[in-house]
């Protein structure tokens, strides 16, 4: 089986190519049709991404499915979780050191399996050192000289920071490498704010050829507030599972124990979202503006009412402000 996934090499500047080109293409939404559904799922930093990936991919296969979970988070902390902790070598640092000791990369160098789960981590540089974005194309560059479109796997979920706005990050999105997107997000105005970004990405690929949609939104961390699932209503996307704010799922998250198995007693909730997740079709949203994101929220949590006050030339000088003569001609009254 081959997948169609586009050659990675030259991308920078193919991307930034686009970015200058007005989108004009519209093109109709349609339901996946490979056999392997490779979904990228984007929220906030801390929303809980990689908690929900996880205990999904451990349900999946749980379920029989064979499943690929690639970390794509400078944090490598989906794998972290998978592992019960434990680190695995990302494939950007395990690249690196086998280049300088003049050795190719196997593919046991950098995946690795728990619970009838394949994972890896892409990783990201040192602060300061690199790019995460380059970093995140490199590791894809990799994975297909290890032969990635030959593996055979019912789902390849793909986590990836929704924060970062870069053209790396959006990788999924902009060329076409997976069939759908999952977003993650909460009650709170910046992970949605976070979700409607993602969303405005898929919306803007969409209009230049692209084919990736929103397969829907998880809400983890629910307080009942309401915020989360009026975003989905609004941008017209479907909320494929709803995680309560539990002090449960907090200590187990925290201790890096899996809850998505027949064992737990969260297994219901996750076989459901693993089943949905499955048949989700791809839609494309209607993102909302700063202002309607806003109206989500009651004025006074979030500033909403707020009237913009222009600043003037003397506002800007402070004390150094000096009054000139007008060269307005004033005539007297007649």
């Amino acid at each position: 089986m081959t997948l169609d996934i586009p050659n990675l090499k030259d991308f920078d500047k193919r991307l930034r190519e686009e970015a200058h080109e007005e989108p004009s293409l519209e093109v109709p939404q349609s339901e996946p049709t490979k056999h392997t559904q490779i979904i990228a799922i984007y929220g906030k930093g801390g929303i809980g991404k990689s908690f929900t990936l996880a205990n999904l991919s451990c349900m999946m296969a749980e379920m029989g499915k064979r499943v690929l979970l690639i970390g794509c988070d400078p944090k490598s902390d989906t794998t972290s979780l998978l592992f019960a902790g434990k680190a695995c070598p990302t494939i950007i640092e395990t690249s690196t050191r086998k280049k300088l000791a003049g050795e190719e990369v196997a593919i046991g160098d950098v995946c690795y399996k728990r619970n009838g789960v394949f994972a890896m981590e892409l990783g990201g540089p040192e602060v300061g050192r690199g790019c995460g974005g380059r970093g995140i194309i490199h590791g894809f560059e990799l994975l297909e000289k290890l032969g990635f479109h030959d593996w055979d796997f019912d789902y390849v979920l793909l986590d990836f920071l929704g924060d970062v706005v870069c053209g790396g990050f959006g990788l999924p999105i902009a060329r076409d490498m997976a069939q759908k997107v999952i977003l993650v997000a909460s009650n709170d105005l910046q992970s949605l704010y976070v979700a409607n970004n993602v969303c405005s990405a898929v919306e803007y690929f969409r209009k230049m050829g692209g084919n990736v949609g929103v397969a829907g939104l998880v809400i983890n961390k629910d307080d009942g507030t309401g915020e989360a699932q009026a975003f989905a209503n609004s941008v017209q996307i479907p909320v494929l599972a709803t995680i309560p704010a539990n002090d449960d799922l907090r200590k187990k998250s925290a201790n890096y124990q899996i809850v998505g198995t027949a064992d737990s007693q969260w297994g219901s909730l996750f076989a459901g979202l693993a089943d949905a997740v499955g048949i989700a079709p791809p839609v494309r949203p209607e993102p909302l503006t700063q202002d309607g994101l806003l109206a989500l929220f009651d004025s006074k949590d979030t500033g909403g009412d707020v009237v913009l006050e222009p600043a003037t030339d003397a506002d800007m000088r402070g004390k150094n402000a000096v009054v000139k003569a007008s060269l307005e001609v004033v005539y007297d009254d007649a």
